[in-house]
């Protein structure tokens, strides 16, 4: 899956790779999380153009938002099938730029942390879906699910899902909902290949929303790794037995 995710590389540089219109200047992120806005890319009146979206999407049919739980992720095995994705994955794909994600491995009953990013540095485009709420008084959401697939054999060592990045010069074939109906592209709805990825274990600073600063993607040093290890609980301390009034000389 993909519960976190960063954004670091400069807008002009989004903005050449993903070729939509807009000049946004915004500022790196270390650890977006649900529920925040994230830039979108999406394919409108014949041209590419960049939105805000929040990420967790409520489909349009949802009558009360606040009842809902978001979906963060689709699946790409059954997005063709799901009353929340059917209609978004013919007529409102998107790309999500990114720099990498986070994800949790379970180790010895504790969750490490690793930052995941393609081997040669370079930006991705993860597979997107949108929709659009709206409300009974007018107002409306817009909002966006990351497409997840099965792990390569080398990174299912962290978890068996992963975001569906798209190759740039598929951008248009996945973006392009007229001209290319859902069967079309679901050869697209891939992981990564095996070795296209590289990780690294991070500090579990990360595991804070609050914490959204560069040293998020540094290694994890031995000395940052022996203090975030659990504190060994102290042994209770043994009652004194009672007097009996017979009185103690300690």
């Amino acid at each position: 899956m993909c519960g976190r995710f960063v954004i670091t590389s400069p807008p002009a540089a989004l903005r050449q790779i993903f070729g939509y219109a807009e000049q946004p200047n915004f500022p790196p992120r270390y650890n977006i999380a649900p529920t925040q806005p994230i830039p979108v890319v999406m394919l409108e009146n014949g041209g590419r153009h960049f939105r805000l979206m929040r990420w967790g999407l409520v489909p349009a049919w949802v009558k009360d938002p606040r009842k809902f739980s978001l979906l963060i992720n689709a699946r790409s095995e059954t997005v063709r099938e799901k009353p929340a994705f059917k209609n978004a994955i013919k007529r409102r794909r998107c790309l999500i730029p990114a720099d990498g994600y986070y994800e949790w491995q379970d180790s010895s009953g504790r969750k490490r942390p690793f930052f995941i990013h393609r081997r040669d540095g370079k930006p991705v485009g993860f597979a997107a879906l949108a929709e659009t709420w709206m409300g009974p008084n007018g107002e409306e959401v817009d909002s966006v699910a990351i497409v997840t697939a099965p792990a390569s054999r080398d990174l299912a060592a962290l978890h068996h899902r992963v975001p569906v990045t798209i190759a740039p010069e598929e951008f248009e074939r996945w973006l392009d909902g007229r001209a290319n109906d859902a069967d079309d592209v679901m050869a697209l709805l891939t992981g990564p290949a095996e070795g296209e990825f590289a990780w690294h274990e991070i500090s579990t600073r990360v595991n804070r929303v609050a914490n959204d600063d560069a040293q998020l993607l540094l290694p994890i040093t031995d000395e940052e790794r022996a203090a975030e290890e659990p504190k060994p609980k102290k042994a209770a301390r043994k009652a004194a037995p009672e007097d009996e009034g017979q009185g103690s000389l300690f």
